[in-house]
């Protein structure tokens, strides 16, 4: 079977109050649209055909990387209208499936369990039940209970009103029979639009079958239409990702405070997770690892028993097996720890590697900088590695000791096992074994003395 999905993604959201187009708007870190797109890329023999409108150039550049056929809408007149910008490129045998760009937790699951409804007598719609079904067009039954129709809220009766079934607008239909059906749809309503729900009474009148199905969550199939749905569907969305991690074997301190933006795609078991923790990216957690409240983890490998303490920035780094990180800590792009490293409070790491058992403990920033290992670097050390136009290279080799509030001025060298005394400013290559040290010698004056305010 071959399927064709359309995913309606025209609309402006206005209730937005947004510059930017309503399916751009985020979730997870992701558009709307790329949450429907990711699920609808999972259908097997499937040809994704994305319908936009509002701004159109900044929708198509934003994801241009989908592997979709694109359609203007450049008149939003309706989802009917809508559809009908694809109606050719429809297979009479296709079987369609009409999704929409700002729906974006539908499961898979519901659309597999909707497709298998449809064949050329049946179409399949997808329904809510809701306490206040409020803006949601109506399903009206017959007395056999079988669908007879949907009715807009805007067109509906008092008694209407009153059904408690709402339509989600997700249906999947016979390609020959949509396409019928398509070219027979007026603007005979409230709204002047063409509405893509007509084709349920047409179906009905042709004797075809409307079989219905449900989500197993509403959440599912809510819109976003404003700023506060939005955030309502950000939440049921970590929240799944949270018990789904936690099903896989990790603490969560507070699931509800808690945000995976990305993935992990390597995941070990007796992980503890604090509060306020945010992954991005692509990421790799190994066994036994603790991540201390407040910390924000993106693209990085971190391997077994490290221990992350709170208030950690930590963004394309790899972090070896037994390390110790903050807190207050902050490891930058192309970083790379070895086994056992100790990297401490208010400590920056930036583009440098760091061998076995070394301790950068306080108040430094290293960047540019092979550290061997067992090196110790005291606190307030500075590794000076830009002139203002070009970086250059520091390398700390195993066993060295740099004594606080060090200038290293890169390029340089510090041997194996030298030390540094503190307040140095190390300017060339320092050999090993030896004791470096560059200071203004310490003087006192006996004579000297401190000064009055004068008297007025």
């Amino acid at each position: 079977m071959k399927i064709t999905t359309i995913i309606l993604a025209a609309g402006k959201g206005t209730r937005m109050r947004s510059e930017l187009p309503k399916v751009l708007h985020k979730i997870a870190s992701r558009p709307l649209l790329q949450h429907v797109y990711d699920m609808s890329r999972q259908l097997d023999n499937n040809a994704i055909k994305i319908v936009y409108g509002h701004g159109a150039d900044r929708v198509r550049e934003t994801l241009k990387d989908l592997e979709a056929d694109w359609i203007e809408q450049q008149q939003q007149l309706g989802t009917g209208h809508a559809v009908q910008q694809v109606s050719d490129q429809i297979a009479d045998t296709d079987t369609v499936l009409i999704l929409y760009g700002d729906v974006p937790l539908l499961k898979l699951s519901t659309v597999k369990h909707l497709i298998a409804n449809v064949n050329s007598r049946s179409l399949a719609l997808l329904t809510v039940d809701l306490e206040n079904p409020v803006g949601y067009g109506r399903i009206v039954r017959n007395e056999t209970g079988q669908v007879a129709r949907i009715v807009e809220e805007k067109d509906a009766s008092a008694s209407e009103k009153l059904i408690k079934e709402g339509n989600t607008g997700i249906l999947a239909v016979h390609g020959e029979q949509l396409k019928k059906w398509l070219s027979q749809i007026e603007n005979n309503n409230a709204q002047g639009e063409y509405y893509l729900t007509d084709i349920i009474e047409m179906a009905v009148a042709d004797g075809v079958i409307i079989a219905t199905s449900q989500p197993e969550s509403v959440d599912e199939v809510l819109g976003v239409n404003n700023r506060i749905q939005l955030s309502h569907l950000e939440r049921v969305y970590q929240q799944e990702q949270a018990y789904q991690l936690m099903e896989q074997g990790v603490t969560m301190i507070d699931p509800a405070r808690f945000d995976l933006r990305g993935t992990i795609e390597k995941l070990g078991i007796d992980i503890i997770c604090d509060v306020n923790v945010v992954i991005e990216g692509k990421n790799s957690i190994g066994n036994n690892v603790k991540i201390g409240a407040n910390t924000y983890i993106k693209n990085c490998i971190i391997k077994d028993d490290v221990e992350i303490l709170p208030n950690c920035v930590m963004e394309n780094s790899v972090i070896g097996q037994g390390s110790r990180i903050g807190p207050f800590a902050r490891l930058r792009p192309e970083t790379v720890l070895a086994e056992n490293v100790h990297i401490g409070n208010f400590v920056e790491v930036k583009k440098s590697s760091v061998a076995a058992f070394s301790k950068i403990n306080h108040l430094s920033y290293i960047g540019d900088t092979t550290v061997g290992s067992k090196v110790n670097i005291g606190a307030g050390t500075i590794t000076c590695n830009y002139d203002g136009v070009n970086k250059f290279q520091t390398v700390i080799e195993d066993g060295a000791f740099i004594g606080s509030d060090t200038q290293l001025i890169a390029p340089v060298t510090i041997g194996k096992n030298a030390t540094i005394g503190a307040g140095s400013t190390i300017t060339r290559n320092s050999p090993e074994n030896q004791l470096t040290l560059s200071r203004v010698k310490q003087i006192s004056l006996p004579e000297w003395q401190r000064p009055l305010k004068k008297e007025k």
